[in-house]
């Protein structure tokens, strides 16, 4: 059992969530969470933090010398990150680069440094835009859906598994995860770094700062209670791309199971973490949901240009990661969204001003 866990990006929406988490099921330990307070909305953790018995630590990944300071640790979560698939896409990817890539380089030399376990919370968007974009995809009335009869290396009627080719472009939000992951892999081989990888779909819940390039979620259900404008983009602008949803606190139950038998799932590839097709949903569906939480439609807009970015469907097979460890989601999309809903309007003061 760790004694002293460090979680990077832990004034984020996953960093504080797990570092809260943590600590909740192991009072016993020092959990710190380290965090640079770019992104607008991060200070509002720092007193939940603070109350449940967390410490905070101001720095940055991209600095060594910031996990210096933090001394030796026995547990290590790598999850800070710029977020947005569409980084970099404006010409500008140094803080993208230096921030994913590099932090994780960082990161992982102060595991290998203190003989920590580290955590790497890698992405669905390792796997090719073109491969994603390829998928033998039919129109249904509120999303596209995968042909049954599918014949695609990697893709089963369960979704996206770990055995679709990563030749191809993925963005370089895409590719500094999964060159990370790779580093990952010589680290635990040279140096025998402990470390586990899970790439993860979407990922929601309380606290999470909802933008146009990362958490629709959260987005798509402030707008419908603050108001402010909402579009379909990409694919025709009608709403039909799906993405699976997973609850945080899933993820929380994963890492748990998963760091009880570290050694074990250190020796394994990548896994693939989502809710899977249980708790997938389009933007259409999910407008649906809002709906009928708030009890009030608002107009959405249509922009049928497709960004070079976007994907169609994506929908993480978890086969994998259940096979070893038993685990399945809990939450069902439903919970989920409700649970976010509440979260929207018990905190209205203080998340308006952020998310309107």
């Amino acid at each position: 059992m760790p004694e002293r866990i460090l979680v990077t990006g832990g004034a984020g929406f996953v960093g504080s969530s797990l570092a809260l988490a943590f600590k909740r099921n192991r009072s016993t330990a020092t959990v710190v969470a380290l965090d640079n307070l770019k992104r607008r909305g991060s200070e509002l953790a720092l007193e939940r933090l603070r109350a449940s018995g967390v410490e905070f630590a101001h720095g940055d990944v991209r600095a060594s010398d910031d996990l210096a300071a933090i001394g030796p640790v026995d547990l290590l979560i790598e999850a800070s990150a710029e977020p947005s698939v569409h980084a970099g896409y404006d010409g500008n990817p140094s803080y993208l680069i230096h921030s994913n890539l590099v932090g994780a380089v960082n990161c992982l030399e102060h595991a290998r440094r203190h003989g920590s376990a580290f955590v790497f919370l890698s992405s669905s968007r390792v796997y090719p835009i073109a491969s994603l974009r390829a998928l033998p995809l039919a129109r249904d009335a509120t999303r596209f859906v995968l042909h049954a009869a599918v014949d695609v290396p990697g893709v089963t009627v369960a979704g996206i598994s770990e055995r679709l080719p990563l030749s191809g472009s993925r963005s370089l939000y895409g590719a500094t995860k999964l060159a990370a992951e790779l580093l990952i892999e010589e680290y635990k081989a040279m140096y025998g770094v402990r470390a586990l990888v899970n790439r993860c779909g979407v990922i929601t819940g309380p606290w999470q700062m909802g933008k146009v390039d990362q958490g629709f979620i959260v987005l798509w259900m402030a707008r419908h209670l603050f108001g402010g404008a909402l579009a379909y983009m990409g694919f025709g602008g009608e709403g039909l791309q799906v993405r699976d949803v997973l609850h945080v606190d899933d993820l929380y139950d994963l890492l748990a199971k998963q760091l009880a038998e570290l050694d074990r799932h250190s020796g394994q590839a990548s896994y693939n973490v989502g809710g899977g097709m249980e708790n997938s949903v389009s933007l259409r569906e999910l407008t649906q949901f809002c709906q009928e939480l708030s009890g009030k439609r608002i107009e959405i807009g249509r922009i049928a240009e497709t960004r070079d970015a976007d994907i169609p469907f994506y929908v993480s097979d978890c086969t994998a990661v259940h096979k070893a460890t038993d685990w399945k989601p809990k939450r069902k999309l439903s919970v989920v969204l409700e649970n976010v809903w509440q979260w929207l309007v018990d905190h209205r003061n203080q998340l308006e001003p952020i998310l309107r």
